[in-house]
């Protein structure tokens, strides 16, 4: 009897001890419409509409003859509270080298000019073609790139591509170059500043 309850009990452990977390990122549901909560945190491993790519799969698109149009969204960094006075602030954004960055473009919400410049910037990069591939993505765990890609296959994209690992996971195996904000986005937004 004493052999069945321990049995038991070990059994039990094993099957908790297996199971996922409620907030581990293979739970996390894909929402209907576009996600209004912090853009850091776990996202959907699924995303309608779009492919979902890990890093070796954005290099063969950029080795591929029909080369993609790869969108950044990660959001500017910001000067720290207490970054001392008289000290010169020169942040960097290392991405995918070849990536327009549209800072914040994910955001939810995002006013209607800013989204209408969004997808005119996205129009002239494509050459207006909503089937040529599109990679969007930010930095792992980063709703905004989730956010921004929605906004694309909702729009009529048909060949958009969700890079959830983002930076960091091209960073795994390839090399980054710092880029600057996209002229037309920055000139668009001096209030953001």
């Amino acid at each position: 009897m004493i052999l069945l309850r321990g049995t038991a009990v070990i059994a039990a452990a094993l099957c908790l001890a297996a199971a996922e977390p409620a907030d581990s990122p293979t739970n996390v549901p894909e929402p209907p419409g576009l996600y209004a909560g912090p853009q850091r945190g776990y996202t959907p491993p699924t995303l309608r509409g779009a492919k979902v790519i890990d890093g070796a799969a954005v290099a063969a698109l950029l080795d591929g003859p029909d080369k993609p149009v790869l969108i950044d969204v990660a959001m500017r960094e910001r000067k720290p509270a207490n970054f001392p006075e008289g000290r010169l602030w020169l942040p960097v954004h290392p991405s995918i080298p070849g990536a327009v960055w549209l800072p914040n473009a994910g955001a939810v919400p995002l006013p209607p000019e800013r989204e209408a410049l969004f997808f005119q910037r996205v129009a002239d990069l494509t050459g207006g073609d909503r089937a040529k591939p599109v990679v969007v993505f930010c930095h792992v765990e980063c709703w905004g790139s989730w956010n921004a890609a929605k906004r694309l296959v909702e729009k009529g994209y048909t060949a958009v591509h969700w890079f959830p690992q983002g930076v960091e996971g091209w960073q795994d195996g390839h090399e980054t170059r710092n880029l600057t904000e996209d002229a037309a986005w920055k000139a668009a937004a001096p209030a953001e500043r």
